[in-house]
């Protein structure tokens, strides 16, 4: 039986994934938010306690971190790393519309919200955001602590490093990298590697100085 679900995060993102955890039939016990907000509520579900509560937890649940990242990734990354630093479990969760294809692999902790897609052979990384509509296509990687954004395309073979933030309707063309924390903007065309960390727009996209 699969435990119930503890959300670490209330914000817009959690209501997201919240539509996601119902879609697929998993239980959600309550969230973890800042102390004053306990009591509250996110779409009908408690606020039970904050981040200094994960270890009273670990031993009947699983944990989502569900705050948003853009341009900093540092609080998903402090969370995430309480979470396995306490002896937590870090789940998937999967929207009843998404598509996961049974030859890929998603990592501990990632979300696929809904009418995403991760294609054949592609390789999506812990605690990563497919949001809304986005593509990961066949033979692609994604790395750790990555959200792709809305109706976001990684073409075939593309890979995306660690701690980045692919923004909504970006396209990365097919083959093309870009490393470790790199910011695409949204709607941007990505036609050359990224091979320094920053922050990429245009169509096509450069490299802001």
């Amino acid at each position: 039986m699969e435990k119930e679900l503890i959300l670490i995060g209330g914000g817009g993102h959690c209501r997201s994934v919240i539509e996601a955890v119902e879609s697929c039939g998993r239980k959600i016990r309550g969230i973890l938010d800042l102390p004053e907000l306990i009591g509250t509520e996110v779409s009908g579900y408690p606020v039970i306690g904050s981040d200094d509560d994960i270890s009273g937890f670990v031993d009947d649940c699983e944990f989502i971190v569900t705050i948003g990242s853009i341009e900093n990734s540092v609080p998903r990354q402090k969370l995430h790393r309480r979470v396995k630093d306490a002896g937590g479990t870090l789940a998937t969760v999967v929207a009843s519309t998404a598509f996961l294809s049974p030859r890929a692999s998603i990592g501990a902790g990632t979300v696929l919200l809904h009418q995403s897609v991760v294609n054949s052979a592609a390789k999506v990384g812990e605690s990563v955001i497919v949001n809304t509509g986005a593509i990961i296509e066949h033979d692609a990687s994604v790395g750790d602590l990555t959200h792709v954004s809305t109706g976001a395309k990684v073409n075939g073979a593309c890979s995306v490093g660690a701690r980045c933030f692919v923004g909504s309707g970006a396209v990365m063309v097919q083959g093309t990298s870009i490393c470790d924390d790199v910011f695409l903007g949204a709607g941007s065309l990505l036609a050359k590697d990224a091979v320094l960390s920053g922050t990429y727009v245009g169509f096509p996209a450069r490299k802001l100085k």
